[in-house]
């Protein structure tokens, strides 16, 4: 760990070296990418040159443990630079660990209602108030890309676009099958329902090239847009479904009025599904015996229950419940949030250990 550490100290040089050359923004591509690099390796070597300090800290008490007149002294910093060398080695642990090179990206944002009729389609209304609210929160822009909306007013189907830094990496973990219990609006004995929706959190790629779609693959169809929009929607073949032949993928979009503007939001629909696709594979084929304590992202696994007459939310992969479901549903995921990457830097580590 103490030579990586000592490369990357060497390679801040190099870049705070170039950066400070006259017309280092005359190339903005190189410049944002110096800049990038610098704000992801700062931090470690700030980490390292504590625990060189500590280090040398720890030396120097040491050093004065054979003086009698100071011995006490000296034990009280010893103590103190060795506590303080674990909790840097730590630190710097957690630092080193792989990042996500999706973490910073935008995301779409999949609900889909699953088992238990309109009561589902109606926690899915629920839920993506929730995410919207924790966008809001998070000063994330949103973009509706497509909905299907229910008799009641919920959704079987909804797709949005969020737009910020750090938007996947804080909901990634998201991604599964959410389960509510509570009294539908539709029960008139006050009997509690059990019903459950899916949801998908999937990174946006950068460009759609990034991700290969043969035009042979496809199929474009258009169609007349439902639901509001008065007179134009009823006239006008705006909305657009693109059907991913060889995986089956289904992309539907009608939200805006034009019909080229639809086909460009499925296309890069269609483009982060199967860019999801592809990394999951490739997760398939990399997994350990070790299972991530977070869970594997599977769309048919649960990971959350709702319990509303109990005011209760549970994580079932890391065994969380709290008993503030309506701050929750306001869009407080921030203490979910922060156990699950806990959780997941923890399962890191053990895994790095089990290799070393």
């Amino acid at each position: 760990m103490r030579a990586k550490l000592a490369q990357l100290a060497r390679r801040l040089t190099e870049i705070d070296a170039a950066l400070s050359q006259e017309g280092v923004t005359r190339d903005l591509d190189q410049f944002r990418k110096l800049s990038r690099e610098r704000a992801e390796i700062e931090p470690l070597v700030a980490g390292f040159t504590d625990y060189l300090a500590a280090l040398q800290d720890l030396a120097n008490a040491q050093q004065m443990l054979a003086d009698p007149e100071v011995r006490a002294l000296a034990e009280e910093d010893e103590a103190a630079a060795r506590k303080r060398i674990v909790t840097l080695e730590d630190d710097l642990q957690r630092l080193l660990l792989p990042t996500d090179p999706n973490d910073e990206r935008n995301i779409y944002l999949e609900i889909r209602a699953g088992t238990g009729g309109e009561e589902s389609a109606l926690f899915a209304a629920t839920l993506l108030r929730m995410y919207m609210r924790f966008a809001e929160r998070n000063r994330w822009q949103t973009e509706m890309i497509s909905e299907s909306g229910s008799d009641l007013g919920g959704y079987r189907e909804v797709i949005v676009r969020v737009i910020g830094h750090g938007a996947y990496s804080r909901l990634k973990f998201e991604s599964g099958v959410h389960r509510v219990q509570r009294v539908p609006e539709t029960e008139a004995q006050g009997r509690i329902h059990t019903s459950a929706c899916t949801v998908a959190v999937l990174p946006e790629v950068d460009e759609i090239n990034d991700v290969h779609i043969d035009p042979g693959d496809i199929r474009i169809d258009v169609y007349r847009a439902s639901g509001a929009g008065g007179q134009h929607v009823n006239k006008t073949e705006s909305a657009v479904r693109i059907t991913h032949l060889a995986s089956g993928i289904v992309v539907e979009c009608q939200d805006d009025r034009s019909q080229h503007k639809n086909k460009e939001r499925a296309m890069k629909v269609l483009a982060a599904r199967l860019k999801d696709a592809q990394t999951r594979a490739q997760q398939q084929e990399q997994a350990t015996a070790r299972r991530s304590l977070v869970g594997s992202g599977d769309r048919s696994e649960r990971i959350r229950t709702y319990n509303f007459p109990q005011g209760r939310i549970t994580d079932h992969r890391i065994n969380l419940t709290l008993y503030k479901i309506d701050q929750i549903m306001d869009g407080d995921l921030d203490e979910l949030s922060r156990a699950l990457t806990a959780e997941h830097q923890a399962d890191l580590l053990a895994s790095l250990a089990e290799t070393a």
